[in-house]
């Protein structure tokens, strides 16, 4: 085994500095035959005495006074070592997240994380620009928006209004034109979170085979600006239940299908993404309002 040359030389340092192996020792936090030991291993590795033995002081040799900058320069950048590795270690981890997370989900999710030693900093974006995001490297790792049956997590999508609604699931043949005979007519509104294929597409074949309109089914340009429209009218807005309850609406299924909401981690490095599906998955999954993939959501 060869010789700890940082440890010998703080050994060195301390000890050298303190002109004794009894206060060197104590001046580096360690036993006075630990300090002995790890000089005399410098020097059996220097090939040279760095300290007089002949006196009870520890006096520098010839040999230890010229070796002493430079030990002590490997003892300053041994120490500056170590601080980087500190602040590398628990340096933020920064995550791409849906915006549909809310402060306190986050927040939630963030305590968590730092149990286990994972400091987390977010970066809400639209699905279309999470992966990108990874891809780019301006962030660490990405929540990416998947199908259900490729997620890790899953969400199940109905439709939300503050108008009252009949108990069970929402039809949305229902709200075809000239049916209620009332205008103007109801609109579903996609929230950019479910501007993805396999939610869109799906809805809006949906649309054409009850005999919606093409208007009566369109995506908003934010959250907020979906939650405006329903709110101001009889208009609903595709959610899920959990998102339903914060934003102060009732929420019912769709009756022609079971759309949900898909999650998964993609990472830079691929044991970031292990860490956080291993180590946070319920976190995340209460983060999103979501269930972890094959258990239903409390």
């Amino acid at each position: 085994m060869g010789v700890d040359l940082v440890g010998g030389c703080k050994a060195f340092v301390a000890v050298g500095e303190a002109g004794s192996f009894t206060r060197g020792a104590a001046l580096a936090g360690i036993p006075q035959s630990v300090a002995s030991r790890r000089v005399s291993a410098l020097e059996h590795h220097l090939g040279e005495l760095l300290f007089d033995r002949s006196s009870r002081k520890a006096v520098l040799t010839p040999f230890g006074r010229d070796m002493l900058p430079s030990a002590r320069r490997l003892v300053r950048l041994a120490d500056a070592m170590e601080q980087d590795a500190h602040r590398a270690r628990f340096r933020p981890l920064r995550i791409a997240v849906p915006e549909t997370c809310t402060t306190r989900g986050l927040a939630e999710l963030d305590s968590e994380a730092r149990a286990h030693e994972l400091f987390l900093e977010f970066r809400p974006a639209p699905p279309g620009e999470r992966s990108e995001l990874v891809r780019t490297h301006e962030v660490r790792a990405a929540v990416t928006a998947v199908p259900a049956d490729n997620g890790v997590w899953t969400a199940p999508l109905g439709v939300a209004g503050i108008a009252a609604m009949q108990p069970g699931a929402v039809y949305l043949e229902s709200l075809r034109v000239g049916r209620s005979g009332r205008l103007p007519r109801r609109r579903i509104w996609l929230q950019p979170e479910d501007d993805v294929p396999h939610v869109r597409d799906r809805l809006m074949r949906i649309r054409d085979s009850v005999g919606l309109l093409p208007a009566q089914v369109t995506v908003a340009e934010s959250l907020t600006a979906a939650t405006a429209e329903v709110l101001g009218s009889a208009d609903l807005l595709v959610c899920s239940a959990a998102q339903a309850h914060e934003l102060g609406m009732t929420w019912r299924g769709i009756g022609e299908l079971r759309i949900e909401r898909g999650f998964d981690i993609e990472a830079v490095v691929a044991e970031d993404a292990t860490r956080i599906r291993d180590r946070l998955r319920h976190a995340v999954a209460r983060s999103l309002g979501a269930a972890v993939a094959g258990q239903e959501a409390r």
